[in-house]
């Protein structure tokens, strides 16, 4: 049995589509459907002076695409780098990671994630001790 042709489409978002994560930035979701299980787009807000929560995400390939603003990411063993527009980060399913916002205005980036974002599969590992 052969699939369905995919259906064109445009997504539209409506101002104010912006939230608070618990890992301490603002989203909006660009793109995360369960129609479309392959990849998932958000636009990730981190405040001056913020650093999101230490976290892991399981099963899940995500990626930072640094648009705006400075900071320094934390994946893994790796030592501490300094980010900012047109960097990519690739974080490998499992890698513990946060990033904090080493500058004076928000610091923005796409974070994309293949296969798509699941609340399920992120783990909040920032009281754990982990380090």
């Amino acid at each position: 049995m052969s699939q369905p042709e995919p259906t064109a489409r445009i997504e539209k978002h409506a101002a104010g589509a912006e939230y608070d994560f618990r890992e301490g930035c603002a989203i909006t979701e660009w793109w995360n459907h369960p129609a479309d299980d392959a990849v998932s787009v958000v636009r990730a807000r981190v405040a001056a002076g913020a650093v999101t929560r230490w976290h892991r995400l399981h099963g899940t390939t995500e990626r930072y695409l640094l648009l705006e603003g400075a900071g320094r990411v934390e994946v893994g063993d790796q030592p501490p780098a300094s980010v900012g527009p047109g960097d990519t980060v690739v974080i490998p399913p499992g890698q513990r990671q946060r990033i904090t916002n080493i500058g004076n205005a928000d610091l923005v980036f796409l974070a994309v994630c293949t296969p798509r974002f699941r609340d399920d599969n992120y783990e909040d590992i920032d009281s754990s001790g982990e380090r």
